[in-house]
């Protein structure tokens, strides 16, 4: 099955009594969730160490679930990178590019698919967060949009018909090369790019460039205008590659300012100058309606496609 008969569905009907399961796989935490269809009834914080100590867990709270009443289908959104098409040998294994010790060539599907009885859609966390904003959030309404998540990492999510995009790999859009700002000097914290979009506006690299969290500094300080700088470039080239409705910011580092969207949408369309006739004087750029839901509720999104797939 392709990954686009895998998303065949994903706006239809919600499965009302049908019992769904996720798993959203994040950098330093799994959120696994029980779903009557696709409304959370129960959800398990793990916290993510090396791969056996993290999948053992999951796969064990997902087969208790499973032994009170059968699970009808898995969704799994995992963090990058993994292979996420079927017909690809490394479909549902954690990439051995991964930076992330103790991962690199985990198995998702072997070690999480023998505890439910259903069939199983993987993707990664953002594709998943991506979804979910579509159904319920802030990219409701549209066909084409991007989900971008901003927080240790970044991630990028494309829907492109309300399909998600993937091709030999998921989009890798957090490690795209953006303008520097004129006097940032910070090097960029990405071990392997340095100073990639993740590099220089992600939370890890907001912790290198000042000592703190990004919770901690205030919303003066220096470091945001060229975070805000970094992602209004980055959006820019995503408006100016696929023309998306929307634009659609999340994670961590989001969530916790209000002020950066909008900041983020403003600078945009002054890097555009005009030049796209659906961008004037503010891009299409908006905050996840949904926080930290959107990826646990894009599991189960994943979980309902498994179905329909």
């Amino acid at each position: 099955m392709g990954i686009a008969l895998a998303f065949r569905g994903l706006a239809g009907n919600e499965h009302g009594m049908t019992r769904l399961a996720g798993v959203e796989l994040g950098g330093t935490k799994a959120i696994v969730v029980l779903g009557r269809g696709t409304e959370i009834e129960q959800r398990v914080r793990i916290e993510v160490s090396d791969a056996r100590s993290t999948l053992g867990p999951i796969a064990g709270q997902l087969a208790a679930w499973n032994r009170e009443e059968p699970i009808e289908a898995l969704g799994i959104a995992s963090f990058g990178p993994v292979g996420v098409t079927r017909e690809r040998a490394d479909y549902g294994r954690i990439l051995d590019t991964t930076p992330k010790p103790g991962w690199a060539g985990a198995d998702l599907i072997e070690a999480l698919g023998p505890a439910v009885d259903g069939p199983i859609a993987l993707h990664t966390d953002v594709t998943a967060a991506a979804m979910a904003e579509g159904r319920w959030g802030a990219a409701r309404g549209c066909t084409d949009y991007c989900y971008i998540t901003v927080g240790t990492g970044i991630g990028v999510g494309i829907m492109v018909g309300g399909r998600p995009v993937s091709a030999m790999l998921h989009p890798e859009g957090g490690h795209i090369r953006v303008p520097r700002s004129p006097g940032d000097g910070f090097p960029g914290s990405c071990p392997i790019h340095g100073d990639c979009l993740e590099g220089i506006a992600s939370g890890s690299a907001i912790v290198a460039r000042t000592g703190s969290s990004g919770d901690d500094i205030d919303d003066d300080d220096p470091a945001w205008p060229f975070v805000i700088d970094a992602l209004a470039e980055a959006c820019a080239t995503l408006f100016l590659i696929l023309a998306s409705q929307r634009i659609v910011l999340g994670g961590g580092v989001i969530n916790s300012r209000s002020f950066l969207a909008e900041a983020i949408a403003t600078r945009c369309a002054g890097l555009l100058g005009g030049y796209l006739p659906f961008i004037t004087d503010r891009a299409p750029i908006e905050a996840a309606a949904l926080g930290q839901d959107a990826g646990p509720r894009g599991s189960l999104l994943l979980a309902e496609a498994a179905l329909n797939g």
